[in-house]
């Protein structure tokens, strides 16, 4: 009878011995502007720009791609928190349109810049848990997906 014993070796197939990375804690990690990898260094230098290395762990941060998702995100939060908070509202204490427009404009801007580097925060810490973009070590190359022109 054999018994397993914890000398025995794990064997993946087909993956790779790359160590994990846990996606719901980089993606808080990044939500509150810290490196995903350690969680200790500053995420960002500025405003909406990435530092290029984590002074913490030194994980490169300059390949990120967040491109528009975070500010896609920031509208659809947005929107619903702003349009429920509006119909809310009007039902208990109806008011001129000038007065929604008075308190839900600034209110809409304001929110709307406080959410905006926690989110894309998270994006960075969603590329890289999943290794996306230059977090995987390796060069992004785009695929070939047109066949080769014949020679005329």
């Amino acid at each position: 009878m054999h018994t397993d014993t914890p000398a025995d070796p794990v064997v993946r197939y087909g993956a790779d011995p790359l160590p994990e990375r846990p996606l719901g804690r980089s993606i808080g990690r990044g939500l509150l502007c810290r490196c995903p990898a350690c969680g200790g260094g500053k995420l960002f230098r500025s405003y909406l720009k990435p530092v290029d290395h984590c002074a913490a762990c030194g994980e490169a941060m300059f390949h990120h791609r967040a491109d528009d998702l975070p500010p896609y995100l920031v509208i659809i939060v947005l929107g619903h928190v702003l349009l429920g908070g509006f119909m809310m509202t009007d039902l208990v204490f109806p008011a001129s349109s000038w007065i929604h427009l008075a308190i839900w404009a600034p209110l809409g801007v304001i929110i709307a810049l406080a959410t905006l580097q926690p989110i894309k925060g998270g994006v960075v810490g969603l590329q890289w848990a999943l290794r996306m973009h230059g977090f995987s070590g390796e060069e992004d190359t785009p695929e070939d997906v047109l066949p080769p022109k014949p020679d005329a």
